[in-house]
């Protein structure tokens, strides 16, 4: 019905309001209507907090006959007890007329049970109302809970003739991007939970893998150095939570925890990282580091900013060997993105 889908657009922007805090919970909105208008909406706003039905009957007028209302949410009621109570059990004690649900919940968790709950409670429950792009909002989420690993971004610079970094290292050349482009890579870490280096990264760079320059929490940082041959005075660890995968021994040092893995790969390292609540991972590792996701089949989706500048020689960047799906043009760069073939 063309009217279940314009307020389940309206569910899904009050969702991505949600999008910075809500990590590792699916963004939720919800919006309910009576006699054609929207009298109550809410999100969920914070990881931990109320979820989105919660904050939207908040708003809601004791005036509103709620037997008469429609529930719009991009995403199934959850009927568990986590950190909040069944959203499921809210919805039934209120008694509206029909609840129109996006999608189901992926989490094994829910995955159905929250729809049976409120169909045996006799309420009319329609399913799948702009699906595809419910889906696409909580891709993360959903890959989380459906493969038991993260999803993971790949990012990197590279100049207009494919280099990514010069052969000899000279932090005064080290920049390829256009530094306006800067708040769009913060943000982009502002839309994962993690971001991955190699340890050549972090004593070469001194990278800080940190949110400056737009709105966001930090990524907790990820470092794979399976011989431990870190600097551990690098600025990575100075500020926030740092994991670092190794090969030789387990240790919680003041802000970074050493992880050891019996058998080291990437694999085994994104088991663990999801199996820590972390559904996404940005990698901003060097060529070494990017060609092993690549090779391994291990990403979801690639962010390559190319600049304008030209280099006479240097180390060359990662090839996907596929065509971009959408360019941008950005300053003096050019964004483009890629999914796997």
């Amino acid at each position: 019905m063309e009217n279940d889908e314009f307020y389940m657009i309206r569910c899904l922007e009050l969702a991505k309001l949600g999008k910075l805090e809500v990590a590792p919970n699916p963004m939720v909105g919800c919006v309910i209507v009576y006699n054609g208008e929207i009298v109550a909406e809410g999100y969920h706003k914070k990881f931990g907090g109320p979820h989105a039905e919660v904050n939207a009957f908040a708003q809601l007028s004791d005036l509103v006959p709620l037997h008469l209302c429609d529930i719009y949410v991009n995403l199934e009621p959850c009927s568990h007890y986590g950190k909040t109570p069944p959203c499921s059990d809210l919805i039934i004690a209120k008694k509206p007329k029909r609840v129109i649900i996006g999608m189901l919940d992926p989490n094994h968790k829910v995955a159905g049970k929250g729809i049976k709950k409120l169909m045996e409670a006799g309420i009319n429950v329609s399913m799948g109302t702009l699906e595809l792009e419910c889906k696409l909002l909580n891709k993360k989420f959903i890959k989380a809970h459906t493969t038991l690993l993260p999803y993971v971004t790949l990012k990197w610079a590279e100049t207009k003739n494919g280099f990514m970094a010069r052969a000899k290292y000279d932090s005064s050349h080290a920049k390829i991007s256009d530094p306006k482009n800067d708040p769009f890579v913060h943000q982009l870490r502002g839309t994962h939970q993690s971001i991955l280096v190699g340890a050549a990264t972090v004593n070469k760079d001194n990278p800080r893998l940190d949110v400056r320059h737009a709105k966001g929490s930090s990524p907790i940082k990820i470092v794979l150095s399976a011989t431990l041959s870190l600097d551990l005075s690098k600025d990575l660890f100075k500020e926030g939570k740092t994991l670092v995968y190794n090969q030789l021994k387990s240790e919680i040092i003041d802000k970074y925890e050493l992880i050891k893995l019996e058998h080291f790969s990437l694999l085994n390292i994104l088991k663990d990282l999801a199996a820590r609540d972390i559904h996404s991972v940005l990698v901003e590792g060097g060529p070494l580091v990017l060609d092993s996701f690549i090779s391994q089949k291990l990403w979801d989706e690639a962010i390559i900013i190319k600049s304008s500048a030209e280099w006479t020689d240097g180390i060359k960047a990662p090839w996907l060997g596929i065509p971009s799906y959408e360019e941008i043009i950005s300053n003096n760069d050019t964004i483009k993105y890629f999914k796997p073939a």
